[in-house]
């Protein structure tokens, strides 16, 4: 690969490099776990590669929601990579608030190269926007501590430790293009890659997402083109019951190693409560806030976990970001409040699990949006046993606990997966009405392509039973 002035890689050859290693890994197997609350689980291989699109769908928020990239700047970036697999007429859809995550681990480096201890914090906003630029997104706002930085985008969130990047990216943006800058950015640094793990649910909108997230398979041939070298080698994985495809969450890991004792907690929540959601309006007459800091106040995200330092972001004319810092722990909430395709996450990693209690937090994120439907994913490394009961112990009212997975990651790891519908949802958003590429019978699908994408090879009801 070449590289412009601005130290960005090329349109030609990293189109071509990237085509490359989705054309060399398009056969990948991807694991397909499902497993009912009883524990029995059912594991097959299934390729799920669909046919290239022949178009992108940009986002346009109705209402005036284009706003909302104007005011981050979104409309003066230079696009260069991210617009690689080109051009393409915009179309409306509503937003897709289910971000992808992508976390990449270093080791030391040289005492020699890095004497300060620095590592990655030690990288200028240039060169943080580098990579930025590549993932279609940009800084909006920013709160550090001593142990790391935090940035709200755009598009959901950027944290950077000395060792570790985490990138969440929403709406259409092309994550996995940033991974080549940020490995060179890492090996200029002289750190040693570590591992490396993707995750996200299923889309609202799955048609509408570019090269090279149009599918799973895709983003799992350009992952192992990075990172299936590692001694694990790539390891993907769709968890969940293949019957509620839109509920089937999706990880990639490989490493050279063991990690460090960690927890990662992830929830996504659809379906919010309609008097919950207009909060994150600004200024509406149903209820809204004229600012982020009162939407952090009256929504209660403020009291999730009080001890969090936070920064929050307001967008125009509704949407809501905000990253929390308390020592090494940082907490991230992003929501998309409009009818029809309304969503909120929350994210609490590198926290302490005795200091929580697990079915409390949840209980006080599930206040601040009401959701009818929401996923719990829990990733443990280290004292799998304590984190594993921490983990277990999701008592939540009114809410049908659906799917029970656990999936043993290479390096010590272990995933708990959870999905849950709302007994008695009361007031929540309707189902859009918009196209999302889904077909009818609740597959996922490759819009305009040949080749349908299904969840697993067998339909399979998951044991139900009811939190209480």
């Amino acid at each position: 690969m070449t590289t412009t002035a601005r130290g960005r890689w090329s349109i030609g050859h990293a189109h071509e490099d990237l085509l490359d290693i989705i054309d060399k890994h398009k056969g990948t197997s991807v694991n397909v776990l499902m497993m009912s609350k009883a524990g029995k689980k059912s594991s097959s291989s299934n390729s799920m590669y669909e046919a290239p699109l022949g178009y992108k769908i940009e986002d346009v928020r109705p209402a005036g929601g284009i706003k909302k990239f104007q005011s981050a700047a979104y409309s003066n970036m230079e696009m260069s990579l991210a617009d690689c697999w080109g051009p393409a007429p915009a179309s409306p859809i509503g937003f897709e608030g289910y971000e992808k995550r992508l976390e990449i681990t270093f080791s030391d480096a040289p005492v020699f190269a890095d004497p300060c201890g620095r590592g990655l914090r030690a990288l200028s906003r240039h060169q943080i926007d580098s990579f930025l630029d590549l993932a279609r997104c940009t800084i909006v706002s920013q709160l550090s501590n001593k142990q790391f930085d935090s940035y709200v985008l755009s598009e959901s969130s950027l944290f950077v430790y000395s060792h570790k990047v985490v990138i969440k990216t929403c709406g259409t943006t092309k994550l996995l293009l940033s991974i080549p800058r940020i490995l060179e950015l890492a090996a200029e640094l002289s750190l040693p890659l570590l591992s490396a793990k993707y995750s996200r649910g299923a889309f609202i909108f799955p048609g509408a997402q570019p090269a090279p997230h149009r599918s799973f398979s895709e983003e799992v041939s350009v992952l192992n083109g990075f990172f299936g070298g590692l001694k694990s080698g790539g390891n993907a994985y769709v968890m969940g019951d293949a019957f509620r495809p839109k509920k089937m969450w999706h990880v990639y890991y490989a490493t050279e190693e063991p990690e460090q004792p960690m927890v990662t907690l992830e929830m996504c929540m659809t379906g919010l409560d309609a008097g919950k959601a207009a909060v994150f309006f600004k200024n509406s007459a149903d209820g809204g806030c004229s600012s982020a800091k009162e939407m952090t106040k009256v929504s209660g995200i403020s009291a999730i976990i009080p001890e969090m330092e936070i920064c929050d972001f307001d967008f125009d004319p509704c949407g809501y970001s905000m990253n929390g810092v308390c020592g090494p722990a940082a907490s991230t909430i992003h929501v998309t409040p409009e009818e029809g395709f309304s969503y909120a996450s929350y994210e609490a990693m590198n926290f302490n699990p005795g200091s929580l209690v697990y079915s409390d937090l949840i209980k006080r994120v599930l206040s601040c949006f009401r959701p009818s439907d929401f996923s719990l994913a829990v990733t443990i490394f280290g004292g799998q046993g304590f984190a594993k009961s921490w983990a277990a112990d999701a008592e939540v009212c009114s809410y049908l606990l659906e799917d029970v997975v656990e999936q043993e990651l290479p390096g010590g790891g272990l995933l708990m997966y959870q999905s849950f519908s709302a007994v008695a949802p009361g007031a929540v958003s309707p189902r859009s009405t918009l196209d999302d590429g889904w077909s009818s019978d609740g597959m996922e699908t490759a819009v305009q392509g040949e080749e349908t994408c299904v969840w697993g090879v067998e339909k399979k009801v998951a044991e139900k039973g009811v939190a209480a």
